[in-house]
C-alpha cells in the first residue's frame, strides 16, 4: 500500500485508481482523510473479490449445466483467470499512482472481450464468427461494472464503461470485417422475410446486427454515467464522514468524552468569544529540572510521558478540558467549553484523585528502585475568557486573571509545604453543591499578585 501522507504541492494531480483525478478540496493537505478513503477502498476491493469469487461460481456452475464436455472447461479456466485478476486488483489498489491496478483492471476488460466475441477453441462445431455476437456476451460486461463500484472511484467507473465500448466497438469492427456472409443463408432468409429486412439481418448468422449492438452499447455507457454519479456523490459522503471523525479525534485530545458527545451536537463555534465562570487548575512536578539534569533524557521523557498520562486520564475522567501541556506541567479547566454546575466540584474531585493516582504511581516507583515524584496542583474558580486565537492555525483559548491566580496557587504549594492548593471561590462553589470538603485545611487569607485583597487558600496533603 502506498504512502498517502506525502506533502501536499499546491496544484499537484493525484490518482484514484489510477485514474487522474484533480485533488478534491477536502483532501488537499489532510493525511487523515487520504488514509480514510484509503481504508474505505480497499475494504471495498475486498468485498470486490468476495463477489468476483461468488459471481465466478455461479458462472461456473452455469456453465457446466449449459454447456457440453469438453467445451466447458475452457469457459472454467477463464472463470479462474478472472478470480485471480481481482485478487491481484486487491493487492496493488490503492490511493496514488498504481500503472498495475489500470493494467489489471484493462486485463479484466480484454479477458471479457476475448471470452464472449471469440469462439471457444475447445468447439468441434464450426460456427460463423459473426455468429458469437448473437449469444449476447455483452451482458457479462455488467458484472465487471458493478464490481467496479467497490473500487469507491466514479472515474474508474467511467473508465470500464468507456474502456468497455471502445473495445466492443472495435471487436464489433473486426468481426464485421473478417466475417464473409452466406449468399443462400442471405437469399433464404430474404424470401422468408421479403417485407421485414430487420428480421431477415437478425436471424442471419453470417451477419453482423449494427442496430442491436448500438442499443447495447448505449444502454451501458448510461448505466455507467448513473453508476459514476451516485458513486462519486458517496465518495463526498465518505469523505465527509472522515472529516466528522478527524474533528472528533481532534477534540478528544483536548475535551472528555462526553464533553465531545456535546460538542458534536452543539451548533454553536467554539470561535465565538465569550465570557464565563469556570475552574482553572495548574498542575506541575516539584524539582524537575533536578531531576532531569541527571538522567538519561529519554528516561526524562518516559517520566514525562507516565505523569501526564495519569494526569490526563483524570482530568477526562472528572469532565475537564487539557487545555495545554506546560513542559513538564499542564493546565486544565473545568466548565469548557460549557459550563455546568458541578465545574467547581469536578475540579476539586479530579485534585483529590490526581494525589492518589500519584501515590500509587510513587509506590511502584519505589518498589522499581526509582525516585518518586512529587506533583503541586493548583485551582481557582471564577470569570474567563474563552475563544479561538491565532489566524491561520487557532488555538482554543482561555484567559483571564483567574488563569493567572491559579497558576500563582500552585506556586505557593511550594512556600507552604503542601500538595495542592484551592482558592476560596472554588470551594463556595463546591459547597453550594453538597461536596465535602473534610479533608481541606485552612491555610489563611494568602497575598497574590493581580489581586487587591488577600485570597483565603485551602491545602491537600
Amino acid at each position: 500500500m502506498s504512502d498517502v501522507t506525502a506533502p501536499h504541492t499546491p496544484g499537484r494531480w493525484i490518482w484514484f485508481s489510477g485514474l487522474i483525478d484533480r485533488e478534491s478540496p477536502v483532501l488537499e493537505g489532510n493525511p487523515h482523510l487520504a488514509r480514510a478513503l484509503q481504508r474505505h477502498k480497499q475494504e471495498g476491493m475486498w468485498l470486490a473479490v468476495r463477489a468476483r469469487v461468488l459471481a465466478m461460481v455461479a458462472i461456473a456452475i452455469m456453465v457446466m449445466v449449459v454447456t457440453p464436455w469438453p467445451q466447458a472447461i475452457y469457459y472454467l479456466g477463464i472463470s479462474v483467470l478472472f478470480v485471480l485478476i481481482g485478487v491481484a486488483q486487491y493487492r496493488v489498489g490503492r490511493i496514488g499512482t498504481s500503472r498495475a491496478e489500470l493494467a489489471l483492471l484493462f486485463c479484466d476488460l480484454v479477458l471479457m472481450t476475448i471470452t464472449v466475441a471469440l469462439p471457444n477453441p475447445l468447439e468441434t462445431r464450426e460456427i460463423p464468427l459473426a455468429f458469437q455476437l448473437q449469444f449476447d456476451g455483452h451482458k457479462f460486461f455488467f458484472i465487471l461494472l458493478a464490481m467496479a463500484t467497490l473500487s469507491y472511484s466514479w472515474r474508474t467507473i467511467v473508465a470500464v464503461g468507456t474502456w468497455t465500448t471502445v473495445l466492443w466497438i472495435l471487436t464489433i469492427g473486426v468481426i464485421w470485417y473478417l466475417s464473409e456472409p452466406d449468399p443462400e443463408i442471405t437469399a433464404t432468409l430474404a424470401a422468408m422475410y421479403p417485407d421485414a429486412d430487420v428480421i431477415a439481418a437478425l436471424s442471419n448468422p453470417t451477419l453482423v446486427s449494427y442496430e442491436q449492438h448500438v442499443q447495447e452499447l448505449v444502454a451501458f455507457m448510461v448505466c455507467a454515467l448513473i453508476l459514476a454519479v451516485s458513486m462519486r456523490r458517496f465518495t463526498h459522503l465518505v469523505l465527509g464522514q472522515a472529516e466528522v471523525e478527524r474533528e472528533r479525534a481532534n477534540l478528544a485530545r483536548y475535551f472528555s468524552p462526553n464533553v465531545v458527545d456535546q460538542l458534536s451536537h452543539n451548533d454553536e463555534p467554539l470561535k465565538k468569544v465569550s465570557t464565563q465562570d469556570i475552574a482553572v487548575m495548574f498542575v506541575d512536578i516539584v524539582g524537575f529540572t533536578q531531576y532531569s539534569a541527571a538522567r538519561d533524557p529519554r528516561e526524562v521523557i518516559g517520566t514525562l510521558r507516565e505523569f501526564h498520562a495519569l494526569m490526563e486520564a483524570e482530568i477526562f475522567r472528572h469532565s475537564g478540558t487539557l487545555d495545554k501541556y506546560l513542559g513538564d506541567g499542564l493546565m486544565a479547566t473545568f466548565g469548557t467549553p460549557v459550563a455546568g454546575p458541578d465545574d467547581a466540584a469536578n475540579a476539586l474531585a479530579c485534585t483529590r484523585a490526581m494525589l492518589d493516582a500519584v501515590d500509587r504511581w510513587n509506590a511502584g516507583r519505589v518498589r522499581a528502585g526509582e525516585q518518586e515524584i512529587r506533583a503541586s496542583i493548583g485551582v481557582h474558580y471564577g470569570s474567563a475568557v474563552l475563544g479561538d486565537v491565532g489566524a491561520n492555525r487557532l488555538e482554543f483559548a482561555v484567559l483571564g486573571n483567574t488563569v493567572n491566580v491559579a497558576s500563582r496557587l500552585e506556586a505557593m504549594t511550594r512556600a507552604l509545604g503542601v500538595r495542592a492548593i484551592v482558592s476560596s471561590a472554588l470551594l463556595e462553589q463546591v459547597e453550594t453543591s453538597g461536596e465535602m470538603s473534610a479533608d481541606l485545611k485552612a491555610e489563611g487569607p494568602q497575598s497574590v499578585r493581580g489581586l487587591d485583597q488577600p485570597l483565603e487558600v485551602w491545602s491537600l496533603g
